[in-house]
Parts: C-alpha cells; sequence; structure tokens
C-alpha cells in the first residue's frame, strides 16, 4: 500500500483515487482507481478504471472485492464514465474469473503481459 500511496499522491496527483477498505474499524483491503489517464500516450484513449484491488488473504471470498469494484464504479459514473477497465495478470491462480463474474469482458487488448477488461457503466 506505501508504494501505491506514493504512486498516488507523487507520481498520479489528481488521477489517482486511493481508498482503504474497511469493515467497521476494521481494515480488510485497499483499492486505488485510475481516473482519466491517456492510455496510449497519445491522447487517443482517456479511459478511467481499477488499478489496484487487494484483499487481505483471510478476508477473501466475503464480498469485499465486490463492494470495492462497485464502490468505484459507481464514482466513475458520478464522474461521466461510460466504462470501466481494469487489468489482470492471466493464469490459474489470478483474478480473471473474479472480474468476468462481475460483468468485465475482455477486450482483446493486452497491456503488457496483462488483460484489459471492460465494464460497462450504464
Amino acid at each position: 500500500m506505501a508504494h501505491s500511496l506514493a504512486e498516488a499522491y507523487v507520481h498520479r496527483a489528481g488521477l489517482a483515487w486511493p481508498r482503504l477498505i474497511v469493515d467497521g474499524d476494521r481494515p480488510v483491503g485497499f483499492l486505488m482507481a485510475f481516473l482519466d489517464i491517456d492510455w496510449h500516450e497519445d491522447g487517443s484513449a482517456i479511459r478511467s478504471g481499477l488499478w489496484r484491488l487487494n484483499i487481505a488473504a483471510e478476508e477473501q471470498g466475503k464480498g469485499y472485492g465486490r463492494f470495492a469494484v462497485d464502490s468505484v464504479a459507481a464514482e466513475l459514473r458520478r464522474r461521466g464514465a461510460q466504462e470501466m477497465y481494469v487489468t489482470w495478470h492471466p493464469g490459474p491462480d489470478g483474478p480473471e474469473e473474479f472480474y468476468l463474474r462481475l460483468g468485465f469482458r475482455k477486450n482483446g487488448e493486452t497491456s503488457g503481459d496483462q488483460t484489459v477488461g471492460v465494464l460497462d457503466l450504464p
């Protein structure tokens, strides 16, 4: 989290939306969204989405990840976004099934070695 917060406030000031996920007074995870990032670095694709999502191992499977994704989606809708993006490392231990269950679809792009997913925000 420390690296993510430094990145949010030093390198990406105004473009990152970091949030601690708590249940009562107990921290259970961390998320960071990205806001209006120039995805292709040429102005052709300005995107917003979920940059980082970490749920404590012992808290996984309890709905906190879904809550986090829904919270980012609500914020992006409030800001007028029509889509929400996320990337993940493919593989049997990765989060692909989680994101697909939430309605993300692969859009055929990659970002480095990561799969790009998009969720429509009606």
